[in-house]
């Protein structure tokens, strides 16, 4: 925890104690109940400003990743319910109206209103610009059509941050706030191959007033840039939460396990395991946290360190969590087992805000330009 100064250790103190009520048990809990186990926890509060009921003056991304980093330590698909709510709130802290901030960042604070972050559809992941779903001017507001896929939080959600076109090129999007029971939006839910709250938006002539749009029109992606340039490091300190965790179970059960009459933990190459584990753990953290508080100075884009952090910190959690199934070796690979699961739950992260591919183009960009 050497990269954190003593505010945010005493955040990481509080939350991994309170943390522990989130652990996975061995029944499966619904969306519904999770979201409200997260939203008992109290820390959206670290999603918007003190003004709209914030836990500080204004958005710490230091925080976010202290908690990110101990609710994934816990809980993975807990930790994307509150990361989530963050991306579909954060447009409003960009650039809500004073209306929408009032009336829906408070109750983000307090979780009676849940976000979604609806970017992604079947033709448009890493392609923003192929953004398909549209948003036609009426008199007293728009009417949305079109399908969006891959959106976390869907079918828990109370509110959907959604992107559509309003014009031609990567000025015609927009962004608007559609409240779960908007006539026209239906929600399919998905299965993934970690637990995870997520599923499939179709806007069939689904009406909003005009103040349902957050910014200007043609703003939208800009404000979807500004958010993910926000939460794609902390996306980092989820994946250092995860090889902790994984880390720590290696730990105890090379001790704990005896083989060839001694230990796995004397086994030479069993240590290797383990320390390779720890060097990447140490620099993944500070990768993000030098991301995060770059932005907290006051940078207005962290484009290239985010880059770095989320790269970095989500492929040396996939070869930790890795190493460490290696370890418990067939133990490793039964269903339930901590170090299974997290094989699953950290795959995504090298995928969502940005896949590792796409990182590696905006790193070489910013070199060469």
């Amino acid at each position: 925890m050497s990269a954190l100064n003593e505010q945010h250790l005493a955040l990481s103190t509080r939350a991994r104690a309170a943390y522990q009520v989130m652990e996975v048990g061995p029944e499966p809990v619904s969306d519904s109940e999770l979201a409200a186990r997260v939203a008992a926890l109290g820390d959206y509060r670290y999603l918007v400003p003190a003004t709209y009921g914030g836990a500080n003056e204004k958005v710490d991304v230091r925080s976010i990743c202290v908690l990110r980093e101990e609710l994934a330590y816990r809980n993975p698909a807990a930790d994307s319910l509150f990361a989530v709510q963050g991306l579909g709130s954060h447009p409003l802290v960009l650039a809500g109206s004073e209306t929408q901030r009032r009336e829906l960042l408070s109750r983000v604070a307090e979780g009676s209103a849940l976000f979604a972050f609806a970017l992604t559809e079947p033709d448009a992941g890493s392609d923003v610009a192929a953004l398909a779903t549209t948003a036609t001017r009426h008199g007293d507001g728009y009417t949305l059509n079109g399908h969006k896929r891959f959106i976390s939080n869907a079918g828990v959600a109370t509110h959907y941050t959604v992107f559509a076109r309003t014009g031609a090129g990567t000025r015609g999007i927009s962004a608007f706030v559609v409240p779960s029971s908007t006539p026209g939006l239906a929600v399919t839910p998905m299965q993934l191959m970690g637990e995870h709250p997520i599923g499939e938006l179709t806007l069939s002539n689904c009406h909003v007033r005009l103040d349902a749009r957050v910014g200007d029109e043609g703003a939208g992606m800009k404000l979807a840039l500004g958010t993910l340039d926000v939460f794609r490091s902390t996306v980092g300190a989820a994946a250092v939460g995860m090889g902790r965790r994984a880390l720590d179970e290696a730990v105890a059960y090379a001790k704990a396990r005896r083989q060839f009459n001694a230990p796995l933990a004397d086994l030479p190459a069993v240590q290797a395991l383990l320390a390779d584990c720890a060097v990447e753990l140490e620099a993944s953290r500070l990768l993000v946290h030098e991301a995060a508080a770059k932005k907290d100075g006051g940078a207005e884009r962290i484009t290239y360190e985010a880059a770095v952090a989320k790269l970095f910190a989500t492929e040396a959690a996939q070869r930790i969590v890795d190493r460490c199934l290696q370890i418990h070796g067939g133990n490793g690979v039964v269903r339930g087992a901590v170090v299974e699961r997290l094989y699953r739950d950290v795959r995504a992260l090298r995928i969502y805000e940005g896949a590792s591919e796409v990182q590696r183009l905006v790193i070489a960009r910013h070199l060469l330009a």
